[in-house]
């Protein structure tokens, strides 16, 4: 956009040596202007005469023109005030007229004398605004690029509109389509002004043309490493050709300088420290493709020769050496020597000095020597000195107490510095839930007195849960249920009702409510509350639970239709209850680490039946009773509960009723409801889950699972008791709930139809409705998240599974396994909890249930502990 500048009083100084001697005679200056005086400016030489220019005191400064600029600010802009003197003509009346222009808010800007009067004039600035952004349109892309393109531009309406506001919009434009493969983007803006209201609508046409694809990648000097390893580092940069789904083979330059860069990386793991791109070119063959050639220099493939030590009085060279790791011969790895050096808590070089204390530790590796292919390394340490703990200081917790963030915390104010405990208190933070985990600071702060400030900042987030759900399944047809779970409840402030937010909360402890039912038919109500830290003192877990299940049945033999009639009015042919009362203590142990835990529980149930053959076996009449003492010996080192990167977790628990038969006789003609009186079993549950970083993002999940009920001697036959029921999602209640038995999911396969009783015939379904008395379940998953937002955290899934659920040990085959792969995903809401939806494709045949192989989803609710 041209811009006039006109200036009739004295507009540029610097051209009095260019002008003609009458040039003065064609600047035009208006004189005696005032409010009320409409008439057209006089012509007026006397103030331009640059043979004499005559000093003047300024009496007044206005501006006119502006709608929505303040005119006393761009006088302050043009750097003039009433009362300074000035020379006209002379330079400050110019360079007014330019600071206004320079500021970029107007298009145009004249400069009027108005009163002339002896030694004092009076001025008035003319200013014509630039307009204002009102629209912005984009033609030739989808509705959606258009929702993204303003979405990452960001152009706020209202702006005032400048070449440097258009030029940037057209590179940002062009470079999100480049950044997407369209490397023949062309972008051009229009601007089209409204004078009227002074607006502007700004115009963007894009012609994105065709994604250009990599036809050829040429590697030159690729010698020593398999060429195949090397273009699999080159993740994003990729040739074309037919069948490239995941990795497609559009070029994109931002991705293209990053994997040259992983390139590099790649050969500097290997040993090959001086490996170099000595030069690169991108060809373009025409139309919409083009080549790369790669023109490499190897190097040589480094080793470690000697590793020496200087500076390091608290440890000895052998010492230090052998927390390395390193020895001659190794291959040359810096990364890896990185790692080793300030990697993982408690297993590095830096943590053998800053868990003693020493947070100013620094070591340096110094290549001393290079002869051959062999590189002697010099580490140089500085131990400094032992800093204490002074304070711990705590930003954050707006909900949540201090005492149970304190709790947690492993750096205490007298403690010597120690970074493996800092590393572990961000983790036990996470695991609270209460917190966002990847907002979690940790920030040391010394003091000039030798000590060390620890400032922690966590950031709250929503941790109360809500279940609201329905399913529909078996006889019960449409079960609901309703769910409510407060994390983070404070039993001590229930008097205190200023503190209901709706409820008091903020002191770490749990409550669990559950209601499920349809109508009169099918109901549990469970009800459970947990102390983490029972006394204040140590991390002793007080857990009580209470629960009662109803189920009736209206089935009536002489009319086989009547489970589908309306229920109202009628009555049961037949009921079950079952009570259950619980009681755990768990502790945290010191050996053989604190990530260990030991919990012990007993409980009691109470079975009543009525006319109703749950087991299948003839006990329809009935009390039992089942008196089980639990012990778990678990270890959880997870980093993170909602998507862990890293950890493992192990669980093994034993569950021991009574021995009963050991002062009892039974017969074979005694009645099952004297037979299973009191139930009699002892159980056995092993669950193990580790988590590695496989690259980036992504994560492999490993699960195994396994599970044994046995007998006490060989008079007593295994009971319909806690038997295992495995098949498809893995939850119980909706139709096909689960009554004394446990449930665990085998995607692929129907809800609790996995069973092997015998090899030789069909199972019917009233034996697989009894259950297993040992089962097997491995699982390996892939995880991916697409967002970490506390507020909703999604990931997705792949997966390959097996297990199996045996009737007997006889017919036990831990290598029999039915077999499954799918794909899935979770999503995480801190109201609603986990919920994930999965398909799976069971391989292998199930006699009198599934004949082929065939897919189906699956949809869970809560975390599935199997």
């Amino acid at each position: 956009m041209e811009h006039r500048i006109k200036v009739l009083l004295g507009a540029v100084y610097l051209l009095i040596g260019l002008l003609p001697a009458q040039g003065w005679a064609q600047v035009r200056v208006g004189v005696g202007v005032g409010r009320d005086n409409t008439a057209a400016p006089v012509e007026s030489n006397d103030l331009l005469n640059y043979a004499s220019p005559k000093e003047y005191e300024i009496a007044g400064l206005t501006v006119t023109g502006t709608r929505y600029l303040d005119p006393n600010s761009l006088v302050s802009l043009a750097g003039l005030k009433i009362g300074d003197k000035i020379r006209i003509p002379g330079e400050v009346v110019g360079s007014s007229v330019r600071k206004l222009m320079e500021s970029g808010l107007l298009d145009n800007v004249e400069l009027f004398a108005t009163n002339v009067n002896e030694n004092k004039v009076s001025l008035m600035f003319r200013v014509q605004e630039r307009p204002r952004l009102y629209r912005v349109s984009f033609l030739g892309v989808k509705k959606g690029e258009q929702d993204n393109l303003k979405d990452k531009i960001k152009l706020n309406l209202g702006k005032i509109v400048t070449n440097t506001i258009t030029k940037n919009t057209q590179m940002a434009v062009r470079k999100y389509f480049v950044d997407k493969g369209f490397l023949n983007t062309k972008v051009k803006i229009t601007t089209i002004p409204d004078s009227t209201r002074n607006n502007a609508t700004m115009r963007v046409l894009v012609d994105k043309g065709q994604k250009v694809k990599i036809s050829k990648i040429n590697f030159e000097g690729l010698n020593e490493l398999d060429e195949t390893a090397v273009r699999m580092k080159m993740k994003s940069t990729k040739e074309q050709r037919f069948g490239r789904v995941f990795t497609p083979s559009k070029f994109i330059p931002k991705k293209y300088e990053e994997d040259k860069k992983k390139l590099l990386e790649y050969y500097n793991k290997l040993g090959y420290r001086d490996a170099t791109i000595e030069h690169d070119t991108v060809v373009h063959k025409g139309g919409n493709t083009i080549s790369i050639n790669l023109k490499l220099n190897e190097g040589h493939q480094y080793y470690y020769r000697n590793i020496d030590f200087s500076g390091n009085y608290l440890y000895t060279a052998t010492q230090l050496r052998q927390v390395l790791g390193i020895t001659k011969g190794d291959v040359y790895n810096p990364e890896d020597l990185d790692k080793r050096m300030n990697g993982n808590p408690g297993q590095d070089l830096s943590s053998q000095y800053m868990d003693l204390g020493y947070l100013y530790y620094n070591a340096q590796p110094i290549e001393k020597s290079i002869e051959g292919d062999s590189i002697d390394l010099e580490i140089r340490i500085f131990e400094g000195k032992q800093a204490t703990i002074n304070k711990v200081i705590l930003n954050g917790n707006t909900k949540t107490s201090d005492h149970v963030v304190m709790r947690t915390i492993r750096t205490l104010p007298g403690q010597k510095f120690s970074k493996t405990n800092l590393i572990r208190t961000q983790r036990e933070l996470s695991t609270l839930g209460y917190f966002d985990p990847e907002k979690i600071g940790i920030n040391p702060v010394p003091q000039s007195d030798g000590t060390v400030d620890i400032e922690y900042t966590v950031e709250e987030k929503p941790s109360d849960q809500i279940e609201l759900s329905g399913g529909w399944g078996g006889y019960v047809g449409f079960v609901g249920t309703l769910g409510l779970t407060f994390n983070n409840f404070s039993a001590r402030n229930i008097p205190n009702f200023s503190a209901w937010k709706p409820l008091p909360a903020g002191d770490g402890q749990r409550v669990q409510l559950r209601f499920q039912a349809n109508g009169s038919q099918y109901q549990v109500y469970s009800l459970s509350f947990t102390e983490p830290w029972l006394g204040g003192r140590k991390p002793n877990a007080l857990s009580v639970s209470a629960s009662h299940t109803v189920y009736r049945t209206f089935y009536d033999p002489a009319n086989p239709y009547s489970i589908y009639q309306s229920l109202q009015g009628r009555t049961p042919t037949g009921s079950y209850t079952n009570t259950a009362i619980t009681i755990g203590l768990g502790r945290q142990l010191k050996i053989p680490d604190d990530y260990f835990s030991l919990t012990n529980s007993i409980s009691y149930q109470r079975y009543d039946l009525n006319n109703l053959d749950l087991f299948y076996i003839g006990y329809k009449d009935g009390i039992s009773n089942n008196i089980t003492f639990n012990t778990t010996l678990s270890r959880n080192s997870i980093d993170n509960p909602q998507f862990p990167r890293t950890g493992s977790s192990f669980t093994l628990s034993g569950s021991f009723t009574p021995p009963y038969s050991a002062w009892r006789t039974t017969t074979a003609t005694e009645a099952p409801r004297d037979k299973y009186k009191f139930v009699e079993y002892h159980k056995w549950m092993f669950d193990a889950s580790w988590f590695q970083t496989v690259f980036g993002k992504l994560v492999l999940n490993t699960r195994a699972h396994l599970g044994f009920l046995g007998s006490y001697n060989k008079r007593t036959a295994i009971g319909p008791f806690e038997r295992f029921i495995l098949g498809g999602s893995g939850l119980a209640g909706q139709g096909q709930f689960a009554l004394a038995q446990d449930i665990i999911g085998l995607r692929g396969y129907d809800d609790r139809s996995v069973y092997t009783a015998d090899y030789d015939r069909a199972v019917d379904q009233t034996s697989r409705s009894q259950g297993g008395v040992v089962y097997n379940k491995f699982v390996a998953e892939l995880r991916y998240p697409v967002s970490l937002n506390p507020s909703a955290t999604i990931f997705v899934l792949t997966f390959l599974e097996a297990g199996n659920n045996w009737a007997s040990y006889k017919q036990y085959n831990p290598f029999d396994l039915k077999r499954s792969m799918g794909f899935g995903a979770r999503i995480f809401m801190p109201a609603f909890g986990l919920i994930g939806i999965d398909y799976g494709y069971g391989f292998d045949k199930i006699p009198g249930v599934k004949d082929h192989a065939s897919g189906q989803f699956h949809f869970t609710i809560g975390q599935q502990i199997r």
